[in-house]
């Protein structure tokens, strides 16, 4: 799996940032957050099994795995998921509070699916739909995808420009890898593990999303224990393309407060010991 180390080196003034991508894409479509981020913190850039410079990884696309193995070779940092790539931060946070020290979730929702108790979902069948028309005509499919992803934003021809420009700089992805994605999006529901999140997370979404209503990242944060989100009015489901300003002062205003969080307090700081001198 390969993972890209950009920007600052990390420290426990200025916590290291692991990215994951969403369905169909890779690290590079970050750079936005890369150029805003990577002055001041180190990034570790994830292209999941299947997915651009690991689209000859065969490795199941399994998040609780697949986090494992991050956790192993990055070590402590937070983690910031956006879309299918939410679900891999999730579980690497619920899996690994230890190493996990905060998590960021763009446009990602601990249930994709609409369900009687959960009006913040897409339609049943969508992801099924994606999975066979991807069968039939994967260029087109993934297309569709992208222009799915663009929509609502308030720049929409310019974000669809530049996913389809990222989309395959990298090569193409993995059939495989695209299949189980869908797959995972479709029946996935981690909603009932949030009240057990032991990190502080920060639930970011675009108003104009088309793809994740945004209300999900609201209700989502409504489960998790310290949880903040955030609704950015001019974004749509890939808020750091459109939005990147704003995401990036957000996710560097959380790293901010994390760091905070491991400062010991001096109040809390035992006392010298006269005797000892």
């Amino acid at each position: 799996m390969y993972v890209e180390t950009r920007g600052a080196p990390a420290s426990g003034e200025r916590p290291a940032l692991v990215l994951i991508h969403g369905w169909a894409m890779h690290g590079g479509l970050f750079a936005p957050l890369v150029e805003r981020l990577g002055t001041d913190y180190a990034l570790h850039l994830v292209d999941l099994p299947g997915h651009g410079h690991s689209h000859q990884d065969a490795t199941a696309l399994d998040p609780a795995p697949v986090a494992a193995e991050l956790v192993a070779r990055i070590g402590p940092a937070v983690w910031l998921g956006w879309s299918l790539g939410g679900q891999f931060a999730l579980r690497a946070a619920l899996d690994h509070p230890e190493a996990v020290r905060g998590l960021v979730m763009v446009a990602s929702s601990p249930c994709f699916v609409r369900a009687p108790d959960w009006p913040h979902g897409v339609a049943t069948e969508l992801f099924g739909d994606f999975a066979a028309a991807l069968a039939r005509d994967f260029r087109g499919t993934l297309d569709g995808f992208l222009a799915l992803e663009a929509l609502g934003a308030a720049h929409a021809r310019e974000e669809l420009r530049e996913l389809r420009q990222q989309a395959f700089a990298r090569g193409e992805p993995s059939a495989a890898a695209l299949q189980q994605g869908l797959a995972l999006l479709d029946r996935l529901d981690l909603r009932d593990a949030l009240p057990q999140l032991g990190v502080p997370s920060l639930w970011i979404s675009g108003r104009r999303d088309r793809l994740v209503p945004a209300a999900a990242m609201p209700a989502a944060a409504a489960l998790a224990p310290g949880a903040r989100s955030v609704v950015i009015d001019n974004a749509g489901h890939a808020p750091f393309l459109g939005a990147a300003d704003e995401v990036a002062r957000q996710v560097a205003a959380f790293l901010q407060q994390v760091a905070a969080r491991a400062r010991p307090n001096p109040s809390e700081l035992p006392l010298p010991d006269p005797m000892s001198r």
